[in-house]
This record gives structure tokens, sequence and C-alpha cells, in this order.
């Protein structure tokens, strides 16, 4: 099989959980759609478990040439979806994190095909947290064909990442109280795997170009770090690596995993799209010689990300050399806001824009209202009563029910 080039194809991942029609709460019932073999292909998707029974993935049936296309073929799966889980009394529902579930009580690992590997993350890790039972995203799989465009699109990548929980948080809510956090799947993401601390590290990736380096210096160290407790070696896979984007060398491919899910497809993959062109505009050296963008070290881009995560779109960003890398030369400080709109304006203009103007009509309004976070905290109100939570995300349901931005509520 030829192996596709840089941004020749897309490999989109989305998550969402089930939950009771009536009640809103999780119900893991996954199996009564995919059966037990975990998986169920269509022509253009596809839908498969994961590690919790409450959650289903969708997913692009090998990579996409086109973006397109895309918000109509996830919206019908959803809608065929929940007409079979409306026959047992649940929908699906959008949002990086259930607001009130309990994992300490409520998580039940998916049972059938794989349930070994998630029952050695369990003996391992213990996934009746957060960290592993309360987090949707979306994940976008970008192709490489040779080790060359592998690092100049590791490279490009990292630069992107810290800047995405300003674009796209969603879980402000956890156990029915507001964090604090407006990514609250990210802060438990990124300590879910501190029994072996080499496999997230700071989830920025480390700068390292060569697929020999890599494997040496991240995987090799992880599959070292990991055979004490893993004896069988279930998980020496490039899965078991939990940075915030990760090498596939399997596929062909760095697969992006810091994007928290949004109400509807027509946002996951607007979002997909304009993350997608800036790190195109990155690695094709737009703004900057790729040199600087591979010299950027972990520590200043772990600092955005982590501001990132907390503020959203409101997070203060003030370094210059990783703003010059965004197209940003000679900014005292801007905010994450200030930056997307930066980006999608840049990116959509011209004769031949990297990004299709197309995507604007959805994009627009979401960068001026905030990230959804910010958008669900506006709608529940500084009390954050129980009622007015369950009403929010009722409504958010219905949005991804009918493929709908959530705007009006804000």
């Amino acid at each position: 099989m030829t192996k596709l080039g840089l941004f020749q194809g897309h490999g989109i991942e989305l998550e969402y959980m089930i939950v009771d029609q009536a009640t809103l709460d999780a119900r893991p019932i996954a199996e009564v759609v995919l059966g037990a073999e975990g998986e169920k292909t269509l022509e253009f998707t596809a839908w498969s478990n994961e590690l919790v029974q409450h959650v289903i993935e969708l997913k692009t049936n090998g990579p996409a040439p086109s973006l397109v296309p895309l918000p109509a073929l996830f919206q019908a799966d959803i809608r065929n979806i929940d007409a079979q889980l409306a026959a047992h009394g649940a929908r699906l529902m959008g949002t990086a994190m259930h607001p009130w579930f309990d994992p300490r009580s409520e998580t039940k690992i998916w049972a059938h095909e794989y349930t070994e590997v998630y029952h050695a993350y369990d003996r391992i890790f213990g996934v009746r947290g957060h960290g592993w039972s309360n987090l949707q995203s979306m994940h976008i799989n970008l192709p490489f064909a040779d080790a060359a465009e592998f690092g100049r699109l590791h490279a490009a990548i990292r630069v992107v990442l810290p800047f995405l929980p300003a674009l796209a948080a969603s879980s402000p809510i956890v156990e029915g109280v507001p964090t604090g956090s407006l990514d609250s799947r990210l802060q438990y993401y990124r300590m879910n795997s501190r029994r072996i601390p080499s496999a997230t590290a700071k989830v920025i990736p480390e700068p390292f170009y060569t697929p020999e380096e890599y494997e040496a210096r991240i995987l090799q160290r992880i599959y070292a770090d990991t055979a004490p407790l893993d004896p069988e070696g279930l998980l020496k896979h490039e899965f078991a690596n939990a940075r915030g984007a990760i090498a596939r060398f399997d596929r062909g491919a760095i697969e992006i995993r810091v994007i928290d899910i949004q109400e509807c497809p027509q946002a996951d993959i607007a979002i997909a799209a304009l993350v997608t062109a800036a790190v195109k505009a990155v690695a094709t050296e737009k703004w900057v010689p790729l040199v600087r963008a591979q010299n950027l070290d972990v520590a200043p881009l772990h600092t955005q990300f982590l501001s990132c995560v907390t503020e959203g779109e409101e997070a203060v960003l003030s370094d210059q050399e990783v703003l010059a890398a965004l197209g940003f030369p000679g900014a005292v400080r801007t905010t994450g806001r200030e930056l997307w709109q930066h980006l999608a304006g840049a990116l959509s203009a011209g004769e031949s824009p990297l990004l299709d103007p197309l995507w604007l009509k959805t994009l627009d309004p979401i960068i001026e209202a905030g990230t959804l976070a910010r958008r669900i905290l506006q709608a529940v109100g500084p009390e954050a009563k129980k009622e007015r939570i369950f009403e929010v995300y009722h409504t958010l349901a219905d949005h991804l029910a009918h493929g709908t931005l959530f705007l009006e509520e804000t």
C-alpha cells in the first residue's frame, strides 16, 4: 500500500458518551450497538468500542481525502446510533467529560474483544478515575510518507499543540462542580499515567525528529519502564505513549489527542480543518524557517499549554519565539482567542488559502463566543445548580442530535 504524504488525508476519531434519555446518567450499553466484536464498518465511516462501555467512537474508514463531507457523514452516524439506543431509553451526548459521572462506582470496562489490554491498563494504572473513564476527545491523524516528512510534521504539531485547549476546551464541570479549569479533561489526562511518568511526560512531545530517535528515546523508554508491571507485554505498543501527539509508525501518521469533543460534528470538523491548516502553515514555513520550530524546547510550550488548559481562550500568551512561529512576530502578548482569530483569518486569506473559507461560517462564531467550556459555564450560571447543569447538558445532547452549534443559550 502506498503511503500518503503530508496533508494528503485525514483520519478523524470522535468519541461520544451514551447516556439515559431521561436522567442523562451514563449507560454502559455500547454492545447493543456494536455487538461483542466492538466494531461496525460502513462505506465511509466506522464505529468502535473504547475502554469503557458507555463510550462509542466514530471514525473515518481509512484516511479521508477531504474534511468537507465528514460533518454530514458523522451526523448521519449519530442519527443511526441514537435510533438504536432509543430502544433502550438511551442517546448520545457530546462534550469531553460527563458533568456528574462517578468513575469509582459507574465504570464498566469493555468486556469483549481486546478486554485483556483494558484490564492490563486497569491493573497498572487503575482506570476507575476521570482520566481514564470520563474523557471524550477528537483525534486527528495526519500522514507522513517517510522519515523527512515525519520530522517536519512532528515539529509543526509541537508548535500548534499547546494552544488547542484555547480553541476546543469543553470540560469545565466534574462531579457536579466547576473545576476552575476550562479543560478539566486535560488536567486529568496529563496525570492519568503518573505511575509510569515516561508514558505522558509533559504532554508536549520532546523535540525528536527522526523515527530512530523517537523510537529509542520515547518508545523504548516507555516499554522499559512498563515492563516490570506488564510482564506479558500487552502494552508494548505505540498506543502506550500518552503524549498529546503520538507517532503511529504502524499507520504512517501522527495522532493529535488533546482536542476535546464538541457539541456536534460540524464544530469538531471545522476545528480539525483549522488545526490542520495551522500545522500545515508551520510545516511549510509560512512564517518562520522550520528550524526555529524544531528548536523550541518543551518548557515554553508546556507553560503555554497549561495556561490554555486552565483559561481557554482567555489564556495570556507571551512567549515571543513561540508566537513568532505562528505568525505573531513582535507581539508582546496576546490571548488564546486573539491567536485563533489571527490564524483563522491568515490561513483562509489569499488565492490559495490553507484553510477553506467555507469553514469560517462555523469557526467565526465559535472563536467569538469562546470555547464550548466557556459557553457551558455562562449557560449554567455562577451558582451552577444541579438542576441547571442538567438542563444545559440536556440541551447539549439535543444539539448533538440535531447537528447544531450551542450558541444561542449564551
